[in-house]
């Protein structure tokens, strides 16, 4: 497991403006959905389903699907080493991506001559998607495409549909309510497949691996879409062109996030300024593989706040230049 992920305001007392996270920044679904839980405490007396049948077969329902080929997991990122424990296949993996597909195939040794390539659509950390015509495409050359889907709900791009990725034997799909509802700290993803598939990946699941409270958790999201999140993609790309201008790279984007580069400074040196500074957060980037020093990610948030951040960058290098 890598050290430094987003999120880390831990480290950072006093930080009121928290760009290092990928979650969308208009969540709504807290209260309610606390409110809820409250209510459930005798679920804390009783084990939970062995697994989480009773949510597998209304995901199944609402992608138009059998059960057979849901698996709720822990996360997106139980789904991710499930995967991995199960397929041990030769892995292809572009970066920069998710850190967590290396992680996860380097815990299991190869044993198939096989190749599996992971593909996160949308990408993290440079927001770009892999259109539903080219994943196919990858279908036919590789043994085995695992899509992450866990910004689905954060683009407008086309996006292979799931249900035709459960007629195709050669394809996983990830999802995470983590992204899709802005909670984090439920820790409750799915995965969708081939019942072939599924049925292989059942064999190395783990009993009780969802809490109770997770799984009525998620029942109670699926029955309220109306708290999905939906990030304003149009004040991302407005945030993209005011970092632009005033000299920071910037990648194209069809999300909320975006990778970022520094000209003379690393974005270690950034992060700790607008931290101590600013009470700000960034991910500082320079831990992808195949990124620098210089790379950095925000996520755009409010329009107040996303001025505020392009500012505070802009002191940053001026008062560097100066200096």
């Amino acid at each position: 497991m890598i050290k430094g992920h987003g999120d880390d305001a831990y480290r950072y007392p006093g930080i009121k403006s928290d760009f290092s996270s990928n979650i969308c920044a208009t969540t709504t679904s807290h209260q309610a959905l606390m409110a809820h839980l409250a209510s459930c405490h005798q679920l804390l007396s009783h084990y939970p389903e062995p697994e989480a049948w009773s949510l597998e077969a209304m995901l199944a329902e609402l992608h138009g699907i059998d059960p057979c080929n849901v698996i709720v997991t822990s996360g997106a990122t139980e789904a991710i080493y499930l995967i991995a424990q199960t397929f041990r296949y030769k892995s292809v993996i572009p970066t920069p991506t998710f850190s967590e597909y290396e992680d996860a195939c380097s815990c299991f040794e190869q044993k198939e001559d096989k190749t599996m390539l992971w593909l996160c659509n949308p990408n993290n950390p440079d927001g770009r998607v892999y259109d539903r015509f080219l994943v196919e495409d990858m279908m036919n050359e590789f043994d085995l495409v695992v899509l992450d889907h866990s910004y689905e709900y954060y683009t407008s791009g086309r996006l292979m549909m799931t249900r035709r990725g459960c007629d195709e034997p050669r394809s996983i799909v990830i999802h995470s309510f983590t992204k899709t509802y802005g909670v984090p700290g439920l820790r409750l993803g799915y995965i969708t497949a081939h019942e072939s598939l599924t049925e292989e990946m059942r064999l190395f699941l783990r009993p009780w691996s969802v809490s109770a409270l997770a799984i009525e958790a998620g029942k109670y999201l699926f029955n309220h879409i109306e708290l999905i999140c939906r990030p304003d993609l149009g004040e991302a790309q407005r945030l993209r062109q005011q970092l632009m201008a005033i000299g920071i790279d910037v990648m194209p984007t069809e999300t909320n996030f975006m990778l970022c580069r520094l000209e003379g400074h690393t974005a270690e040196n950034l992060k700790e300024y607008l931290a101590c500074h600013h009470g700000m957060l960034i991910r500082d980037a320079s831990n992808f593989r195949g990124l620098t020093p210089q790379h950095f990610r925000v996520a755009a948030q409010s329009r107040e706040e996303n001025d505020a951040l392009v500012a505070a960058i802009a002191l940053f290098m001026k008062n560097r230049k100066d200096n």
